[in-house]
Order: structure tokens, then C-alpha cells, then sequence
């Protein structure tokens, strides 16, 4: 069989569609604003006629697409077609239907079929304010602020158990969550030299407000940075300094719950008719009848129908959020805790009015400033609409990846299923991603964060093992999305569990798996280099069981990436290409590289 049509590649031969800047004209269009749009059609695809399907007011409507004979055609020989999208309404979602010998054929976010499908597939386009233009290019670091390094400058609370940095980390118990190591915002700002090394463009930390435990998700006060981290004068701090080596920081809040010594709950136990009374779902069985996150007694649940509730926590210029975001503090924005949450509860459903408001007094108090969600699962509805930019693609992403990559597959209730880790072949983890990825506008897919583990999972390292991490990373640093380092990922640290992934960092560099950092430096320095990799569209050529193959693609060049976890059968080259970390080059008829587990990345020139 002929290689340009050899059935391993056919992917390659497919019209294709996605919603980057190479096939749309204009990322944050105006209302009323025409969007031109691209569709790309392969030498051997035979398509006589293309429409755009739109929606405009609830109506499909089709436009007649036209070749567009002025783009560059040496790229296999592609015919290229036009048609313009009129932005009517805030949110359109479109399609298209491609006239063919053998019949018609819809293409839409989750590819090309033979058959009607319904419009939760399309792609889609929002005129809704679009996120900082420096986001699309970050590299996050996240930092749980007690484990990343001591300075001795900040004391630690009362209730806390004070740990050394080398002590065994409990687990399971009660006590667990009050052990604590003693990291400050001071440390943080002594060792910001290793996240300029590695190459990290913001800083993620949790929680900074004071708390009654070591994850400080459950805040006793708003009001102030933690005295034991440092208190206000170090976050001010460390903001100047990152800013300084222009590095971001963003800060972690949740809007669905407090701690149960809050401020604001023990003034509502206090007195049921003082306007904190209204902040929370209290019961009839008095002050201590009260809803939680969780069932969790200690984080008492968010009752976001109160107007001054709002006021307060994140609508306006008085509120936290906006706090934070101005001087002295200067934040670059805000990760949100259990998103998916907040505002919801029973009848209650105000979670878009939570993202709404305070995605509105993010851009009132710096408009230059990123919001984030948490979201554990399906976020289309999530990021429908004016709210959150981006949430943590723990479905479209993390789970895949961990599926297709874990060895060790026992892990209990995986994602909170019943059940161990799934063990995918690369079709199933390429179904997966596209599944997700074509339920959201193109624009928030790549502002989410993705992520190999958090401070809220156990170490990918500990199930997949040192080789297959670094899959993961390339995967990670290649695939669209913003991506997010967990502190000491980089340096090999391991935990099979939720608390044994939060260790204290490994300043003793001896103790460092010295392969995986200059690993994801390499990567990392590989993805601030090519704009490809940071804001172009995705081609899958190629999903087998034990390999990848995608394409990256933008104005300004192509990147060919091929992943893979064992030996597979090779595949035929049709490329003309330059390896980018070092490995063969590619001709057209040269087989690529059939080893495994391995990375490969090319800059195809032709």
C-alpha cells in the first residue's frame, strides 16, 4: 500500500478543523464582529463543496465556504477553504458539512462522521472577555506553602505539631493534618531561584489565610495573610520578588466554604440574626446544625443567596477577591477551590452567578489578572459563558494520561471511582482527551491547567515509575493546555497517597533524581521556545497501544511529536523533519524510531 494513504496514518489525510489561531481568524472576537475560519483539506480527500453550519439566535443557518487560493499550498498539497462566522450572538457554536462523492460528512470537535450527531459537539467561539495574553504562555509551578522551604522567621501556631523537615509525614489520622513543617511565604522568596532555573512562569500557591490545619483550606480569617507564613509582609514580598524576575503568582480561595473558627461563622452561631446568620446553611436544630463541604464538620458550607455574603467574600471593589488583587499585594489572579460547588446546593444553583460575579471583579480590580477553577470532572457547563477562564483538566487530561501510563494500577477508588486505575491503550487516552476537549471552546481548553498530580492526588511518579513520568511530561509541556508542575515532581519525589504526596521539598540536591530535572527543564525550555507548542492547533496522526503521534501547528511552524511507552511496530515517515532533543532527523520513507519508552520531537520543515 502506498505510505500516503498507509491506514495507520489516515488521520493524517482528514479534513481538520480546530479552534486555534491557525483556523480561526480572531481568538476574542467582538459581538457582530465576522470571524474568518479554515478548514484544511487533504490532496487525496476528495470534497467537492463545504458549508459553515452556525446557530445564530437558535437557528441553523449555512454559508458556502470558497478555496482560498492565496495560502502557502506546499504542506502536502492541502486545499485550504474559507467561510466567514458573524459573532451574533456571545457564544456560537458551529460546524461543518462537507459535500463528497461518497456523501455528506459533518466535521466538529470531536472529528469527522458519516452520521448526524448532536450540537454538543461543535466548536465554539465566545466574544466573552478573554484571559491575560500572558497566560497562554505559562508554565506553572505550584507550591503548598508549608512544604516547600523554612526560613525560621514565622512562627508556628498553638494548635499546630511541629515537625522537622526530614520527619516522617503522618497519615490517617486526625493529627495528620495539624503536622506541620514550618514553610513560610519568607522560604519561598530565599529559594525562588530554583523556580527561575527550572523555568516556571507562575507561581500557584494554596492557601495563604490563616487556618486551623497544614492545607489551610479551611480559613479562620480573610482579612490576613498567615502570621505563621509570614503574615502580609511576605506575600507583599514575594510578589515584588517574583514580579522583579517577571514571574506571576496566583493565589488559591474557595468560595464554597470556611473553616468552622471563622470570623464570619462564629459570628453567625453567635447570633441568628446578625447578618453573617445569612452566610450559612444552618438547620433547625441551632448553631450547630449547619451544612459542610463534604460531610466535614470543620468547613462549614457557603450560603451564596446572602447579598452581603457577596459583598464580602468576591463581588466589588471591597471584596477578598479584589483585596488581593491590588496594592500592596498584587496577586496575578486566583485559582477557586471546588468551583464546581460553590453556590449549589439542593435547590440552590447559583454557581454562574458565582463565576460571573467574580470573574467581573477580577477584571474591575486588574484586568490583567487570570481566574481558575478547580473542577474534578465534565467543565463544559462550567465554562460556558463569562466566568471562569480555565479550570484543572483532571478528566480531559490527568486521568487519561495516568490510565495510559500507570504500572502500578491498584491505587483504590481512582478519582474517586470505584475501582483501580484503568489501564488504556493510546486509542482510549486520545478518545478521552477528544471527548473533553470538544465540549469546551477552544480558547478555555488551552487556559486550563494540566497536570500530572496536585497537592490533592498522590505523586504520578509513585505509579507510573521514574521513565514513564517523564512521558507524562512530555505530554504534558506538548499537548495544549497551561501546565502545572507540582514542587518536587521535578526532583523525582514520590507519595502513593494523598498526604504522602505533600513531602517537605529535598534541598539536599544529592537526593535528587538529577535525569528527571534536567528532563523537565529541557522540556520545559522546549515549550517556552516554540510558539507551536504553546498556542498551536492539535492533529492526532497516530493512537495506538503503546505509542502517540500528534501534530502542533501554528503561522510560524510545525511540531511533530511522537510518545511512546514500549517497542511498537514502526511507523513510515512522511516528513521532512529536525529532532529537537537531539534524536534522528526524519525523511519522507525512513521509518520513525520503534523503541519504547521513549520521546521524540521534530520541527518539520517540509
Amino acid at each position: 500500500m502506498d505510505q500516503a494513504t498507509s491506514p495507520r496514518l489516515a488521520a493524517r489525510h482528514q479534513p481538520h478543523h480546530d479552534g486555534s489561531a491557525r483556523y480561526v481568524g480572531e481568538l476574542a472576537p467582538r459581538l457582530g464582529q465576522t470571524v474568518d475560519l479554515l478548514v484544511r483539506i487533504p490532496a487525496d480527500e476528495e470534497v467537492e463543496r463545504v458549508f459553515l453550519r452556525s446557530v445564530p439566535d437558535g437557528e441553523p443557518h449555512f454559508t458556502p465556504a470558497a478555496i482560498d487560493r492565496q495560502i502557502d499550498r506546499q504542506e502536502d498539497g492541502a486545499t485550504w477553504w474559507r467561510v466567514g462566522l458573524e459573532m451574533v450572538n456571545p457564544e456560537m457554536n458551529y460546524r461543518f458539512w462537507l459535500h463528497t462523492p461518497a456523501g455528506g460528512r459533518w466535521l466538529t470537535a470531536a472529528g469527522l462522521h458519516d452520521h448526524d450527531l448532536p450540537d454538543a459537539t461543535d466548536f465554539r467561539l465566545t466574544t466573552h472577555p478573554a484571559p491575560p495574553a500572558w497566560a497562554a504562555d505559562a508554565v506553572v509551578y505550584q507550591v503548598f506553602p508549608d512544604r516547600y522551604h523554612r526560613s525560621g522567621e514565622a512562627p508556628l501556631a498553638a494548635w499546630a505539631r511541629p515537625a522537622d523537615w526530614d520527619t516522617p509525614l503522618r497519615t490517617g489520622d486526625a493529627e495528620a493534618l495539624q503536622q506541620m513543617y514550618g514553610g513560610d511565604l519568607w522560604g519561598l522568596v530565599r529559594k525562588i531561584d530554583h523556580i527561575q532555573r527550572l523555568g516556571a512562569t507562575v507561581i500557584y500557591l494554596t492557601p495563604f489565610f490563616e487556618g486551623r490545619s497544614n492545607h489551610r483550606y479551611d480559613a479562620v480569617s480573610f482579612d490576613r495573610v498567615d502570621p505563621a507564613l509570614g503574615g502580609d509582609e511576605a506575600l507583599i514580598a514575594l510578589t515584588t520578588e517574583a514580579h522583579r524576575r517577571g514571574i506571576k503568582v496566583i493565589g488559591d480561595i474557595t468560595l464554597n466554604h470556611s473553616g468552622s473558627d471563622h470570623e464570619w461563622f462564629r459570628a453567625a452561631q453567635a447570633d441568628p440574626t446578625g447578618p453573617e446568620a445569612g452566610f450559612y446553611f444552618f438547620g433547625e436544630g441551632g448553631p450547630e446544625d449547619y451544612a459542610t463541604f463534604l460531610g466535614v464538620r470543620t468547613l462549614p458550607t457557603f450560603d451564596h443567596r446572602s447579598a452581603e455574603l457577596r459583598r464580602r467574600l468576591y463581588e466589588g471593589p471591597d471584596s477578598v477577591v479584589a483585596k488581593y488583587l491590588r496594592a500592596p499585594f498584587h496577586l496575578d489572579g486566583w485559582r477557586v477551590d471546588v468551583a464546581q460547588m460553590a453556590g449549589r446546593r439542593g435547590d440552590v444553583e447559583l454557581n454562574h452567578l458565582v463565576a460571573t460575579t467574580t470573574a467581573a471583579t477580577v477584571r474591575a480590580a486588574a484586568p490583567d489578572a487570570v481566574l481558575l477553577a478547580e473542577h474534578q470532572h465534565d467543565a463544559s457547563l462550567a465554562l460556558s459563558g463569562d466566568g471562569w477562564q480555565g479550570t484543572m483538566s483532571y478528566a480531559g487530561f490527568t486521568r487519561p494520561v495516568w490510565s495510559w501510563l500507570a504500572e502500578q494500577h491498584d491505587q483504590k477508588d481512582f478519582w474517586a471511582v470505584p475501582g483501580p486505575i484503568p489501564d488504556y491503550g493510546g486509542a482510549q487516552l486520545r478518545a478521552t482527551m477528544t471527548a473533553f476537549g470538544a465540549a469546551l471552546p477552544w480558547r478555555s481548553r488551552a487556559h486550563n491547567l494540566t497536570l500530572l498530580d496536585s497537592h490533592d492526588t498522590a505523586r504520578f511518579r509513585s505509579f507510573a515509575g521514574p521513565e514513564r513520568q517523564l512521558l507524562g511530561a512530555a505530554l504534558l509541556f506538548t499537548l495544549p493546555g497551561i501546565p502545572m508542575v507540582f514542587s518536587g515532581d521535578e526532583v523525582g519525589v514520590v507519595g502513593e497517597g494523598l498526604e504522602e504526596g505533600r513531602k517537605p521539598f529535598p534541598w539536599d540536591e544529592s537526593a535528587w533524581d538529577q535525569h528527571t530535572y534536567r528532563s523537565y527543564r529541557e522540556l520545559i525550555r522546549l515549550r517556552r521556545t516554540h510558539s507551536a507548542l504553546r498556542g498551536g492547533g492539535l492533529r492526532w496522526l497516530l493512537a495506538e497501544r503503546d505509542v502517540l503521534l500528534f501534530e502542533r501547528e501554528d503561522d510560524r511552524e510545525r511540531i511533530l511529536v511522537q510518545i511512546s511507552r514500549a517497542d511498537h511496530p514502526p511507523v513510515a515517515g512522511e516528513w521532512h523533519a529536525t529532532h529537537l532533543l537531539g534524536g534522528p532527523q526524519l525523511v519522507p520513507g525512513r521509518d520513525l524510531p520503534a523503541e519504547g519508552p521513549a520521546v521524540h520531537v521534530w520541527s518539520v520543515t517540509k
